[in-house]
């Protein structure tokens, strides 16, 4: 049995009174987000990123949690800024990151709030599943398991009834995130890569349409695909978001 380290949250200091909150994705972790954390902090930004209950771990924790535990680790990142002293916080999310970023801007004070390649629509459902299922098979093959014990236990985690609740809920927070985007108000800048195999990326014109932000942007990665943090455009995804981040009123 091969023993994986536990990834970890971060928080990368900047100079200044700014914060931004950075958020994962659905069966990821910290790692997501770490290369934008480390360019922002270097911009003098503090970058802070928790891993929600059940990531980083094996797939079985993640059946065993659900997306109400992950909003509420997402608040308690966004309370751990205030309470280190950080009044003027935005915050940028991957994927499902993006969706709980929505629902931070709607249910709290943010300066800004940055969605990348974030579903609004639950008909992806078979998309989640696959992602779920990649990962799933990637972390029994680094436990170094044959293929035979591998597709078995695969087969019998995808069929288990706590999975299917899993899913069922965080279609279900998903959906309600996106009736609650036109209570948005902060300015929103809208990531979304053209050849994402993972969500309906129309999402991101859903999210830049109905969001009621004065000042909104939407941009389109046309040689990128779903974890965009990581993928061949990031380096100039990182200096548009900063770019957003200067553009916002932090007074």
């Amino acid at each position: 049995m091969v023993t994986m380290k536990q990834p970890e949250p971060f928080t990368f200091e900047g100079k200044g009174d700014r914060a931004v909150l950075l958020l994962h994705g659905f069966t990821g972790h910290s790692a997501d987000v770490r290369m934008m954390g480390r360019f922002l902090a270097g911009k003098g930004y503090t970058a802070h990123a928790p891993i929600y209950r059940g990531h980083g771990k094996t797939p079985d924790d993640i059946v065993a949690s659900n997306s109400d535990e992950w909003w509420e680790d997402v608040q308690a990142a966004y309370q751990y800024l205030k309470n280190k002293g950080y009044e003027k916080i935005a915050v940028a999310g991957l994927s499902l990151g993006g969706v709980l970023s929505l629902k931070l801007a709607y249910s709290y004070p943010v300066k800004g709030v940055v969605t990348m390649c974030s579903p609004m629509f639950f008909d992806n459902e078979t998309q989640l599943n696959k992602g779920f299922k990649l990962y799933a098979r990637q972390h029994k093959q680094l436990q170094g398991k044959d293929n035979q014990a591998i597709e078995q236990e695969l087969a019998e985690l995808m069929e288990a009834p706590a999975t299917a609740d899993m899913f069922q809920r965080l279609g279900a927070f998903i959906t309600d995130v996106s009736k609650h985007v036109d209570e948005i108000y902060a300015p929103l800048f809208a990531v979304q890569a053209t050849e994402d195999q993972m969500i309906n990326t129309d999402s991101a014109n859903f999210i830049y349409e109905h969001a009621e932000s004065d000042f909104k942007e939407i941009k389109w990665y046309e040689n990128s695909s779903h974890v965009i943090t990581m993928g061949k455009e990031k380096e100039q995804l990182h200096e548009d978001v900063y770019q957003f981040l200067e553009s916002l009123d932090w007074e």
